[in-house]
């Protein structure tokens, strides 16, 4: 069996999201407290007691599914003895889920990637006006087929991109808002079977967060890192990379540039994968292998009894 192991990205979370683990493992407390240190809020307790318009803040959403994800990676090693540095042949994280990715390769620290994510969530919401751009998933297009519509919605400076490259039959455009509409309206007439405005306040992986970019770039500066001790999938490259210089170049790359996450599971299939396991919160990602990548086998793990049924067949 050749497993990766995969991190999800925003969106996947809920409000009493690692309450469970908290509740059954002083290592899962660990975690929390470590994360609500390093940002100076009690950022768990937003986790577990919501409110839910506070969660979805994405300065507040991106520190904490990665705290839920280190979580699930602290608890499997410390209280399950497994090192996944031995068991993981790839990591890869869809968009912030990048940095839980880094943080379990070993190239952050747990202090670290919750700044850097705190820095990241406040940079992409104030790269942009809220209002002025979104996303919208299209789906039942492929990525190469909705370049005609993303051609036919930009016009001047309204323009929007392929931000997620999901699987085949589901893309993410973002842009500005009169081309995200636009997309909305006229999906259709290029063979989309739907077009969906997603409930997003900023257009994220556009051109537009070229300020966060910046911002990141700088950030960088500040941080201490190592090379991945597993071979880490970036998203802008849909290959690995252990090299940490590599791993931040593509990670403020990533900002503005496409996730690449279709060409993501089908390396991890070229190169023999068999099992993919989601850590933290939510199955977006299994899910969308299960749907699009049936020869692997995944599963979502993020609860008590995921884990204690993981750590049995690892």
């Amino acid at each position: 069996m050749k497993y990766a192991f995969v991190f999800p990205g925003q969106g996947s979370q809920f409000v009493g999201m690692g309450k469970e683990l908290a509740e059954n493992f002083a290592s899962a407390r660990e975690v929390f407290e470590i994360v609500n240190d390093a940002l100076s809020q009690d950022l768990y307790k937003i986790m577990t007691e919501g409110p839910d318009a506070e969660l979805t803040m994405t300065a507040n959403t991106q520190p904490a599914l990665m705290a839920m994800s280190a979580a699930v990676v602290n608890v499997l090693q410390k209280d399950f003895g497994i090192d996944l540095k031995e068991k993981a042949a790839y990591v890869a994280g869809h968009s912030l889920g990048e940095y839980s990715a880094a943080y379990t390769a070993g190239v952050f620290s747990l202090v670290d990637t919750a700044k850097l994510l705190r820095i990241r969530g406040e940079a992409m919401q104030n790269a942009v006006p809220v209002g002025v751009g979104g996303m919208a998933a299209v789906l039942g297009l492929s990525y190469q087929d909705v370049g005609a519509l993303v051609d036919a919605c930009s016009n001047g400076d309204n323009i929007c991109v392929a931000a997620n490259d999901n699987s085949d039959g589901q893309v993410v455009l973002s842009g500005a808002m009169p081309a995200i509409d636009r997309a909305v309206e006229i999906a259709a007439e290029f063979g989309a079977r739907k077009c969906i405005k997603l409930a997003v306040s900023a257009p994220f992986h556009s051109p537009y967060m070229s300020p966060a970019a910046d911002v990141m770039a700088r950030a960088f500066m500040n941080v201490k890192s190592n090379d991945a001790q597993i071979p880490l999938i970036a998203n802008v490259l849909a290959e690995p990379i252990t090299d940490h210089k590599e791993i931040i170049k593509h990670l403020i790359e990533q900002v503005t540039g496409t996730v690449r996450w279709r060409e993501t599971m089908m390396f991890l299939q070229q190169n023999g994968v068999t099992d993919l396991v989601e850590l933290g919160a939510g199955r977006v990602l299994s899910g969308i292998a299960k749907r699009s990548n049936k020869e692997i086998n995944s599963v979502s793990v993020g609860s008590v009894e995921e884990i204690e049924e993981l750590a049995k067949n690892l």
